[in-house]
């Protein structure tokens, strides 16, 4: 509750600047889980989220909001470049990015304030606001991150109870949720769509007035989007009361029992709740004498039960905290204990996205402090257990840019060297390696020599060296294996600008 005051202060400071029901034959470990899982679009089974070879994956990612409000743009590019936000997040051990926006992006002619072009977000300079997403969705599935897009709010005034306002009606998020639906279709680095953030009081679940009763907007709202792109996991939050029982906006999803979501195509709803600790609002849980004991109990009366009874996946899509209380900190650790820590139950997992990366959330700040910088690690700590393993890159749109496979199993790679910005002092480039063979990589080098004086200043997704004008780079721990025709993107700053671009060789393991 009270959410529409932490958006409010992140717009603002913008501005200025139990039972475990195991599935049959049990839950896989961490160390047996395949690096390459989360190939492709997803779809569900039971708990479960599968990817397109049906192995099991895991959401373990995090919200990077400011889509939503009048920045029409994430926070921090006012201090950060985009790429180097991205990569820092997937470094961090997080799989997914969570972008919650408005629907006034979509309309045309919607341009992002308080991004910085001195020498950050170069390739951003006169895009729309829709079209800094599809850049955003372009890098991070290139750095191996999926998303999911967030409905967080009609428009950039505030957040809506209901899915409709008097100047937003039904029609319009519908047909904006299609058109984002038909926007990235073929990309599966959209793998969802949050059909609409957290509906509170008046909403209902289950009651059957269609102006008000959420279940039945989410059943339309899904089925136009799977008519879109029937590929896409439909995700759907609760409301905030149930049979007179409350609670968090978006968090009550015990309405599922009787009334389940239907969608025409199976195997593609996820639930999603939302939890908050009392940094955002107090809830009568938090003076229980046996807290925090009683909190299982809880969140299986609000929405555990839907994962425990196997009766589809469930997803906390916002949970967050200063941290600052003792009871804040005590709530977190047990919602990570019961979030089932990836080490002992891998991905047959409740999956989750935390809030925040921001620093800028105004009750819960985020994972990255002031200086939209420097890591928070006592927070990131808290969620280290219930960490995943990340996804290939690549998404839906690779391109091989390179020669074929040689033959015989061999092997192969091809890299393409692209310079990003180039600002006469400096500059950014990238390099993507792809597999170009028939065999699965374990490792990859690439080697090229520049005709001037460039050194390189700082690269991510790969560790280097360099010798004169010859740089070598070598994968990193996460980037390194590489089915057919997958790829991989590392990316450096460099000084001076003016340079060519270099012939670029590539070795496999």
């Amino acid at each position: 509750m009270f959410r529409s005051l932490r958006r409010t202060l992140g717009a603002l400071c913008a501005a200025a600047a139990v039972l475990v029901l195991p599935l049959a034959g049990g839950a896989p470990s961490a160390a047996a889980a395949e690096a390459a899982a989360g190939a492709g679009y997803w779809h569900t089974n039971g708990r479960q989220i599968l990817d397109a070879n049906n192995q099991s994956v895991r959401i373990a990612g995090i919200n990077w909001f400011g889509f939503e409000t009048a920045n029409h743009v994430p926070h921090g590019l006012w201090s950060r470049d985009y790429k180097s936000m991205i990569d820092q997040i997937r470094s961090l051990g997080y799989n997914t990015l969570r972008i919650p926006y408005s629907d006034d992006i979509l309309k045309p002619g919607t341009m992002p304030d308080s991004l910085n072009f001195d020498g950050k977000n170069t390739d951003l300079r006169g895009l729309t606001s829709l079209q800094v997403l599809d850049k955003m969705v372009a890098h991070a599935g290139r750095s191996g991150l999926k998303i999911i897009l967030d409905r967080h709010r009609p428009d950039s005034a505030g957040q809506s109870a209901l899915w409709y306002t008097s100047t937003v009606p039904e029609s319009t998020w519908i047909a904006n949720l299609k058109a984002l639906a038909t926007r990235y279709k073929g990309d599966s680095t959209v793998i969802g769509i949050d059909l609409h953030n957290e509906p509170h009081d008046p909403a209902c679940w289950g009651c059957g007035d269609t102006s008000k009763d959420w279940r039945l907007a989410a059943e339309r709202a899904g089925n136009a989007v799977l008519a879109a792109n029937p590929d896409l996991l439909v995700l759907v939050e609760g409301v905030q009361s149930y049979n007179g029982v409350s609670g968090w906006w978006g968090g009550n999803l015990m309405g599922v029992a009787d009334h389940p979501v239907r969608l025409d195509v199976p195997n593609r709803l996820v639930y999603s709740a939302h939890d908050y600790a009392t940094s955002v609002a107090q809830q009568s849980w938090f003076s229980d004498p046996n807290f925090p004991t009683n909190m299982p109990g809880v969140w299986d009366r609000y929405w555990g039960y839907i994962f425990k009874q196997n009766i589809a996946p469930v997803w906390v899509g916002e949970f967050g905290t200063t941290l600052q209380a003792t009871v804040d900190q005590r709530w977190l650790a047990a919602l990570v204990t019961y979030l089932r820590s990836t080490s002992t139950y891998g991905n047959d997992s409740f999956h989750w996205t935390f809030w925040s990366w921001n620093p800028n959330s105004g009750d819960t700040g985020g994972i990255l402090k002031d200086d939209w910088q420097t890591v928070d690690t006592v927070k990131d700590g808290y969620l280290t257990s219930i960490k995943a393993p990340g996804f290939p890159p690549g998404g839906g749109s690779g391109d091989p840019g390179g020669p074929g496979d040689p033959g015989g199993g061999t092997p192969a790679c091809a890299a393409v060297y692209t310079v990003s910005s180039d600002w006469g002092g400096g500059f950014n480039a990238e390099v993507k390696v792809t597999n170009s063979g028939t065999t699965a990589l374990k490792s990859w080098k690439v080697t090229w020599t520049w005709s001037g004086s460039q050194k390189v200043t700082n690269m991510w997704n790969a560790s280097y060296t360099q010798s004169g004008a010859t740089v070598t780079a070598t994968n990193a721990a996460h980037n390194g294996a590489l089915a057919a025709g997958a790829s991989a993107t590392l990316g450096f700053g460099g000084t001076p600008g003016g340079g060519g671009v270099p012939s670029v060789s590539c070795t496999a393991t």
